[in-house]
């Protein structure tokens, strides 16, 4: 999610708030100087950071403490180990997570990776350890049965595995074990259970670092991106709910850094501000699950504060010329993705009725300022899975 560093947003002035002055610059790192906030490390760059550790540990007897990571965007950070055990053919190494000024559930958390040798050929096998959840249900990024460590994190800790491995000699067929310390008891206050996630917590982020989401420092934010993009005379901008939209607009218009608007799960706080500061044209980008929220009239995406409505889902696929049958089955779907999947298979554009209905409710929320709007959404992977048209 970048950092903060070399980066400077201009205070406002005027009772309107459009000017700006002094040095500016905008863009999703600008808007993270801009709060004061501290950022913090994700669950995944804490597990790689031990995975790490603990596999230089069984290949040298050493572990190397601070452990130094490479991170999707190429930040190096550095993690003290917690905790350390070498055994035969197994090491254990443990980071406390600091997710900065986020007030994220996992603060504090004891992120322990297991790491044992597998015979050749056999890659990197992921386990659930105590207090990392297992998928029990269809809808998720992963197969029903594996441990709920995602994706992107998968990808960096055997990347990282296999970094190690050339550096001293390994052969990088191993087991990584990720646990958390009462993980178990953590995820009660998280939606795994909900997901069917059961067991324990899910091991997530793609970029590695945790953006602190305190709401009136990021709204404040969000406004400020507003001003610099109407100071540097851009006519287009784009709300977006991550990193992984935001690639997205810039590979559809070639947006530059400051007409990119960090909106995270404040959805209205564009919107409101674009109302009273238009500019021409604004895109809004984000997850098919967030922004079908946005199409079900919620304006603050977060899930702690709004859910998708399966129900609602259903009845746009019913318009989309979904059977009775294909209806029932969003309806009981066990997430927005699931859902989505069960109408792309039957050729109903439920990502396509999304984008059109979240449009029109953005258009709702501007009372008529002058500003097209088009909305895209996207997968976890970034491809576009639905659009509207610009109205």
């Amino acid at each position: 999610m970048g950092s903060s560093e070399g980066r400077g947003v201009g205070q406002a002035s005027g009772t309107g708030g459009s000017r700006v002055t002094g040095e500016v610059k905008g863009g999703r790192r600008a808007q993270l100087e801009h709060t004061g906030l501290r950022h913090g490390w994700t669950t995944g760059a804490c597990a790689t950071a031990a995975t790490t550790a603990a596999y230089t540990a069984l290949l040298t007897g050493e572990f190397p403490d601070p452990v130094t990571i490479t991170l999707p965007k190429g930040q190096t950070p550095s993690f003290a180990l917690a905790t350390e055990e070498l055994a035969a053919g197994s090491a254990m190494a443990g980071i406390v997570k600091d997710a900065g000024d986020d007030p994220d559930v996992t603060h504090g958390a004891l992120i322990r990776a297991t790491v044992r040798r597998l015979p050749a050929g056999s890659g990197v096998v992921f386990k659930a350890g105590p207090g990392v959840g297992t998928v029990t249900r269809p809808g998720l990024p992963l197969p029903v049965g594996e441990a709920a460590v995602n994706p992107v994190p998968r990808r960096l800790m055997s990347e990282h595995v296999a970094e190690v491995a050339a550096r001293h000699g390994g052969g990088g067929d191993v087991e990584i074990t990720v646990s958390v310390d009462h993980g178990e008891e953590i995820a009660r206050s998280t939606w795994n259970p909900r997901l069917g996630i059961l067991g324990g917590l899910s091991i997530l982020g793609t970029t590695g670092i945790v953006v602190p989401y305190s709401c009136s420092a990021w709204i404040d934010s969000i406004r400020r991106g507003v001003d610099v993009a109407r100071a540097a005379g851009r006519t287009h901008v784009a709300g977006c709910t991550g990193s992984t939209s935001e690639k997205t607009v810039v590979a559809e218009y070639g947006l530059p850094e400051d007409a990119l608007l960090d909106m995270g799960d404040f959805a209205g706080a564009v919107l409101k501000y674009i109302r009273r500061h238009p500019v021409d044209r604004l895109t809004v980008c984000g997850g098919f699950a967030k922004l079908s929220k946005l199409a079900a009239g919620h304006l603050d995406l977060h899930s702690g504060r709004s859910q998708v409505d399966k129900g609602f889902l259903a009845e746009l696929a019913r318009g989309g010329g979904a059977d009775e049958s294909l209806t029932a089955r969003v309806a009981a779907a066990n997430t927005g993705l699931a859902a989505l999947q069960l109408c792309q298979a039957a050729g109903v554009p439920l990502g396509d009725l999304v984008a059109r209905v979240a449009r029109d409710e953005a258009l709702a929320v501007l009372r008529g300022a002058p500003v097209a709007v088009d909305v895209i959404c996207i997968d976890r992977a970034g491809t576009v899975v639905g659009r509207s048209t610009v109205r």
